[in-house]
């Protein structure tokens, strides 16, 4: 994984709580909200490397808050793929040919590990 990057993130929050509704509009959460700027900022001060409009792999480990070990982890990537593509880590989402999400050990606070790396042979056999 050469052009690998890595991000130190909170812990996202799950799908159940990023967006809300009011009526027929559907809002992004003050949660959501909240986790996105954390990792707009830590894309800028970490100078995280952009990968434009290029296939990308994404490796998320999430650390939970609980020692319970009860969690739904595919409930959070669309907080952290979205974040990542909005803070400009890559162009979309769409990008992503190749995705993986592992429960990690216990965290106080919880936190998100994000791998992110060129997909370079991309539809070859």
């Amino acid at each position: 994984m050469t052009n690998c990057v890595s991000l130190k993130l909170p812990y996202p929050p799950s799908v159940n709580v990023y967006w809300r509704k009011r009526g027929n509009i559907t809002y992004l959460s003050k949660k959501g909200r909240q986790f996105k700027t954390a990792v707009a900022e830590y894309v800028s001060e970490h100078n995280v490397r952009k990968f434009g409009s290029k296939a990308v792999e994404v490796c998320i480990i999430l650390n939970p808050r609980s020692r319970s070990g009860f969690m739904d982890i595919d409930n959070c990537c669309k907080a952290v793929l979205d974040s990542c593509q909005d803070a400009g880590v890559f162009d979309d989402d769409n990008q992503v040919v190749r995705l993986v999400v592992e429960r990690g050990v216990y965290t106080k606070g919880g936190a998100c590990l994000v791998f992110v790396n060129e997909r370079t042979n991309h539809g070859e056999q």
